[in-house]
């Protein structure tokens, strides 16, 4: 099989020009399709630019689950209200493809199933209502990450994580008092659903590791290994440390809110602040996939909220984060990364919402 391009830098014409050829064997896909990476390039444009939302109904399954930290929304009815909805309030988003970090993960769901991370940067003017308020007009940009688990033309689990924080921001709410108001909309509705006290539970059962003292994992040679130690060391045992012999001192880190961080002493700042947020704070890596010098980790943090510098006085309410962070590798050490959840509903949860 001839290789698979990545993102690379490539544009969306390049991208839909007929790829030929079959580069990858992926039975029960579309014919069109001549590969995993364009697979999930070629539908993500025909929905979101080209408002093919019908086109959802031949490519996601009839009963998939999208996790998120709103909750899991379940069926493909969903996907299509949820796109209609979006596509509503910013009807001229489109999408620019930065990474499609993919794995073969046949050995757990069958021959053929796929796990694709793609991160799209999205520009858009919003028009229309949205979940965070009415229109406004603005044109702003933020970060998405969908987790797709594909088989045979159809995605059928998706884990989908946006910056809803520097949504807000751009727009010009606050994203606390975004977040108050679904909060107080939760809390009228009763009491809340079961799906975050099993996610929590779920993250405090995953076994401890002990620690070591050993050098970490070289990325490269063992992308899985590196970073299942590496988040044990930074946030299973509190070594900030670690950062030093894992990232470049010239590393570039975008997260939540916008945030653009550089070197040793940024990137550790933001771990000591996050897990100084949750001081009982225990993690969880769902998903690890490699390809070239792209590592994708989508991972779940769960702890109780006692104060901190990101997120103010402590409301002693549990909280749950899913994330996905993206690593570009050199020279064996990180030297970009995004990271991406959705505070917004994380500080609606400390609201005492979800």
């Amino acid at each position: 099989m001839t290789a698979i391009p990545s993102v690379g830098g490539r544009d969306i014409a390049q991208i839909l020009e007929p790829q030929g050829s079959p580069r990858q064997h992926i039975p029960g896909f579309d014919p069109e399709y001549a590969d995993i990476v364009d697979y999930i390039l070629r539908c993500t444009h025909r929905i979101w630019e080209q408002k093919d939302v019908g086109l959802i109904a031949t490519h996601y399954g009839s009963d998939i689950v999208v996790h998120m930290m709103t909750g899991p929304a379940f069926g493909m009815d969903g996907v299509i209200a949820g796109t209609s909805r979006t596509l509503s309030a910013f009807p001229d988003r489109t999408l620019t493809g930065e990474a499609v970090i993919w794995s073969d993960e046949s050995a757990k769901h069958g021959r053929g199933a796929y796990l694709s991370s793609h991160r799209i940067t999205s520009t858009a003017t919003n028009l229309g209502t949205s979940e965070l308020g009415p229109a406004t007009g603005k044109r702003i940009t933020f970060t998405t990450i969908a987790d797709c688990l594909c088989k045979e033309n159809l995605i059928i689990e998706e884990w989908l994580v946006r910056d809803y924080s520097a949504m807000a921001l751009q727009l010009g709410y606050n994203p606390r008092a975004v977040a108050q108001i679904h909060a107080a909309a939760d809390k009228a509705k009763g009491p809340p659903t079961d799906w975050r006290k099993d996610a929590i539970k779920r993250v405090n059962d995953a076994p401890v590791t002990a620690f070591t003292n050993n050098a970490l994992p070289n990325p490269q040679h063992d992308p899985h290994a590196f970073a299942h130690a590496l988040f044990d060391q930074l946030i299973g045992h509190r070594r900030y440390g670690r950062v030093r012999e894992a990232y470049s001192p010239a590393a570039h880190w975008s997260g939540p809110g916008s945030r653009r961080l550089f070197g040793w002493g940024e990137v550790t700042g933001w771990f000591t602040a996050l897990i100084g947020s949750f001081g009982d704070a225990r993690f969880h890596i769902q998903h690890v996939a490699a390809v070239d010098d792209m590592i994708a980790v989508r991972w779940e943090l769960a702890g109780t909220h006692d104060g901190g510098a990101l997120y103010g006085a402590a409301t002693g309410e549990p909280i749950y984060i899913l994330a996905v962070t993206h690593w570009r590798i050199e020279h064996g050490v990180i030297v970009d990364e995004v990271t991406v959840f959705d505070e917004v509903a994380l500080m609606r949860q400390m609201e005492g919402g979800l």
